[in-house]
């Protein structure tokens, strides 16, 4: 059995694992990235969940910054597609977001996570989690080519999007069902089936169950992850067939090029965490708010996420990010998405990193001091104000 040893391991190398990693390794912690998949940025990349929803609020006003703008920058640098030149002006249609090569924004994260001097683990899986008193991991074991064996690191981020690391050492979670929603790309010379097209004849269908339909048992299992990869392909390959019977396309016309290779759930298993971020919180003003987080889906909604949902209720030396942060129901619909993931991804990576150096456990560092870093060298804004966003008759009673 093999062993290594970092100061912080990023469990996950999806959007929020990558951000943690690169905030962590910024610091000058020693930091590992293991990733099940053979490349980083999990369902954007493997998923091919190709689009960067909004960094804005819809109203001009830029929510998200730090990595989350970087690697909305990064990820059309070897590819057709970039944001808006002047997403501001445009009315409330028109928002800071971006579609991207898949391909493309893998070798710009490969990029950004060497140059950042990450030690990466790709094709390995976290098969268990050792403790290192009753609530505190001390090693979660892996499995790759080399066998099995294990990683210790003085703190854990958990950024697997189903709160994998958190589950096994025995940590409380929240589940929720899944709709079907699965991404392809292909080739198709009738025309573009959606705006999220490359060039002339490649481009994305997205096959989906109705957004109310949560589909598939609450929760995720192996037999789970399996009958929802199947479900998705065989719902593409009717519609395929479905279009070359009556004419419309041929196999020759219209063909599959690129099919998710990771499944694509978005609700399925979150942390427990010291704090829920729940329905109706959209205007509420938290003491320990580490970042805002724009509503992909509606205009002027803006959430600020507190630390607290970061910090697993009962484990300790572990910090949640991306969609495996503590949220329920129409606030995990917010959490989960990419920008929001980096966000939240770069403060687990900051507070990993000023945690060691001050020696404490995640949960005893000192929030303000986090929200200081944050602010100042991450460039986050905190609260509404930060942003010159109003906050109407709802007080900001936080100095930011």
């Amino acid at each position: 059995m093999f062993c290594k040893k970092y100061d912080v391991a990023v469990c996950g190398g999806g959007i929020a694992g990558c951000a943690a990693a690169i905030a962590s390794a910024q610091r000058g912690m020693r930091t590992v990235l293991i990733e099940n998949c053979a490349i980083p940025g999990g369902l954007a990349t493997s998923g091919t969940v190709l689009v960067y929803l909004p960094l804005c609020d819809g109203e001009g006003h830029q929510i998200v910054f730090g990595l989350s703008e970087r690697f909305l920058h990064a990820a059309n640098r070897y590819g057709p597609a970039e944001p808006p030149a002047e997403w501001g002006r445009g009315g409330k249609n028109n928002r800071l977001q971006a579609y991207f090569s898949p391909a493309s924004f893998v070798l710009s994260l490969d990029e950004m996570l060497t140059g950042h001097g990450v030690d990466l683990w790709f094709d390995t899986k976290i098969i268990g989690v050792e403790m290192r008193d009753v609530l505190r991991p001390g090693a979660v074991q892996v499995a790759n080519k080399s066998g099995i064996g294990k990683i210790e690191a003085e703190i854990f981020i958990d950024a697997t999007g189903d709160a994998d690391v958190v589950h096994l050492a025995g940590g409380q979670c929240l589940h929720a069902r899944n709709a079907l929603v699965s991404w392809f790309v292909e080739h198709r010379e009738a025309g573009a089936y959606s705006a999220y097209s490359f060039g002339k004849d490649i481009s994305t269908i997205i096959v989906a169950d109705n957004i109310l339909n949560n589909s598939t048992p609450e929760g995720i299992d192996g037999k789970t992850v399996s009958d929802f990869l199947l479900r998705g392909r065989e719902r593409y390959r009717r519609l395929l067939q479905k279009d070359y019977d009556g004419g419309v396309e041929t196999r020759k016309t219209r063909y599959p090029i690129v099919l998710p290779t990771m499944v694509p759930m978005r609700h399925s298993r979150c942390i427990k965490g010291r704090f829920v971020l729940d329905n109706g919180m959209e205007q509420e003003c938290f003491p320990d708010s580490i970042g805002l987080a724009p509503d992909w889906r509606k205009c002027g909604s803006v959430w600020e996420i507190p630390w607290r949902t970061l910090l697993p209720e009962k484990i300790t030396g572990v910090i949640a990010a991306g969609r495996c942060s503590s949220a329920r129901e129409d606030a995990w619909e917010v959490t989960r998405v990419i920008p929001n993931a980096a966000m939240t991804g770069e403060a687990a990576g900051t507070a990993a990193a000023l945690s060691l150096r001050d020696g404490v456990l995640p949960h005893e560092l000192d929030v303000q001091t986090l929200r200081k870093e944050l602010k100042e060298k991450c460039g986050f804004p905190l609260c509404r104000e930060d942003c010159g966003i109003s906050r109407g008759s709802v007080p900001c009673a936080m100095e930011c």
